[in-house]
């Protein structure tokens, strides 16, 4: 690794920080946000959703005209969206703009959902891409943790019911040293090989791999094999379901999708959750005081909980390149909805034991949930496409998968309110086994292999099948 990929993965990885600390700290602002604009329950499921509907709309919007412009044109972009949307989020004069602007926030975090994950897998050597993506990825759960901490800190020093603006304005000048800093990268070397430009992709990996004493002395670029390259007629969004891609697409996508279901829900709103079945329900709210008081306690809990996101994404940083992608989101899926089955139990207990079993199956879920489908599909997303429409389709995997972050985090105050927490957890379980079957039947292994020859691994496989059918059929 040489300075400048290690420079290419802090600056990505912050990224990733940025929206674990924006997202899950909208879960620590909301009574808050709540009790300035007076808002309704519908009003709140809109507020929940705005920075994921913002995502998904970012995420298939521009994440797919990296393909088109450049992975690093994005990847500065994105941040100077990020910085404006949230300047303007901290002096939000209304519930209406505030909705607008966790919108704005959400378009940026959804740009860099594929352009981060491309900009480091196609600059980092195969044998360690899976660990240095999720490594990089394992800072949205430092973030989550991190937006729980500055919640706790600015109640606790600030008990005003103004004190949500002041935990988004932390995060206004450390982003504006990342988008700096992206303005020195290297382009990707793959993307402009993919559009033709040798000389130029030839020179920008150069720049990528300079070291001192020098190695490699000179870079020539040469195409390994041509049998798969798509022509360009073939790169527009209807290429991520022709025959070459369908299989890649359904498991980039659906697995996210009910991955998202469960972790934007529990994430999102488990200050709230927590509040519900440990027994400091919103009935219980007199004042501003009372939110407050209640708020710090839910960010306690929500903190210690948050430990095992990182513990989790840990575990996937170091088992990923080993064991693979798939066994982990299958295991990982399984766990999840062991998680959320032991915190429904918790409702028909009080106390001790109560307490025990939500915390339990909480904590279980963020350690299996960051284990597995979190961070692997995430990491599949990038990875099973070819080249030259990569990002369009991490890009459609990741605003598919906003679409259950969006649904989720829309109707969980709804849900709540209607049938309850437990059944709203054996919903969220039964999604997560859902995505451990799917996971198994589309099924693409890619650790460890070249991302050229990861795509051209499975369409080879599908040849050969079909190449036996025929002789079969003869």
């Amino acid at each position: 690794m040489t300075a400048m990929q290690w420079r290419i993965w802090w600056l990505a990885a912050f990224g990733k920080f940025f929206e674990g600390l924006v997202v899950f700290m909208t879960g620590v602002a909301l009574p808050l946000i709540s009790a300035e604009f007076d808002m309704d329950a519908t009003q709140h499921g809109f507020v929940g959703a705005a920075s994921l509907a913002g995502i998904l709309v970012g995420a298939l919007a521009l994440g797919g005209l990296s393909d088109t412009f450049g992975r690093k044109f994005m990847f500065v972009v994105e941040m100077i969206i990020f910085m404006v949307f949230l300047v303007l989020l901290s002096v939000s004069p209304s519930y209406f703009w505030l909705v607008v602007f966790l919108f704005g926030v959400g378009v940026a975090l959804g740009c860099d959902y594929p352009t981060a994950h491309l900009i480091i897998s196609e600059s980092i050597p195969s044998a360690s891409r899976g660990r240095l993506v999720l490594g990089a990825f394992g800072f949205q759960a430092l973030g989550a943790l991190v937006g729980s901490a500055v919640g706790y800190v600015v109640l606790v020093n600030l008990p005003d019911v103004s004190a949500w603006r002041w935990m988004y304005a932390t995060a206004i000048i450390p982003a504006a040293l990342v988008t700096l800093g992206r303005f020195y990268v290297t382009e990707s070397a793959p993307w402009l090989f993919a559009h033709g430009r040798i000389d130029e992709a030839e020179r920008e990996a150069a720049r990528l791999l300079k070291r001192d004493p020098t190695y490699p002395r000179t870079v020539m670029l040469v195409r390994q094999s041509a049998r798969h390259h798509q022509h360009p007629s073939q790169m527009g969004w209807s290429a991520l379901f022709n025959r070459q891609n369908r299989r890649a697409t359904i498991l980039a996508s659906v697995p996210w999708f009910l991955q998202d279901l469960g972790t934007y829900g529990i994430g999102l709103f488990t200050p709230t959750i927590l509040a519900a079945a440990l027994g400091h329900s919103a009935v219980q709210v007199h004042n501003v005081t009372d939110i407050i008081g209640n708020q710090i306690l839910a960010a306690q809990g929500v903190a210690l909980v948050d430990v095992l996101l990182i513990v989790g994404v840990v575990g996937a940083v170091m088992l990923a390149d080993r064991v693979g992608r798939i066994p982990l989101q299958v295991l990982g899926f399984i766990g999840c909805a062991a998680g959320l089955l032991i915190a429904s139990f918790s409702t028909q207990y009080t106390g001790v034991a109560q307490t025990v079993l939500i915390f339990a199956g909480f904590m279980l879920f963020n350690f299996m949930t960051n284990l597995g489908p979190n961070a692997q599909t995430y990491l599949l997303a990038g990875e099973v496409f070819p080249t030259e429409v990569r990002g369009k389709g991490a890009g459609f995997a990741a605003a598919f998968a906003k679409i259950g972050a969006v649904s989720t985090a829309f109707l969980c105050p709804i849900l709540l309110a209607d049938i309850g927490t437990t059944n709203l957890l054996y919903g969220l379980a039964g999604t997560s086994l859902l995505g451990a079957l799917i996971t198994w039947l589309f099924r693409i292994e890619t650790a460890g292999v070249n991302l050229d020859r990861a795509h051209e691994r499975e369409l080879d496989a599908g040849y050969d099948a079909a190449a036996g059918e025929g002789r079969e059929a003869a």
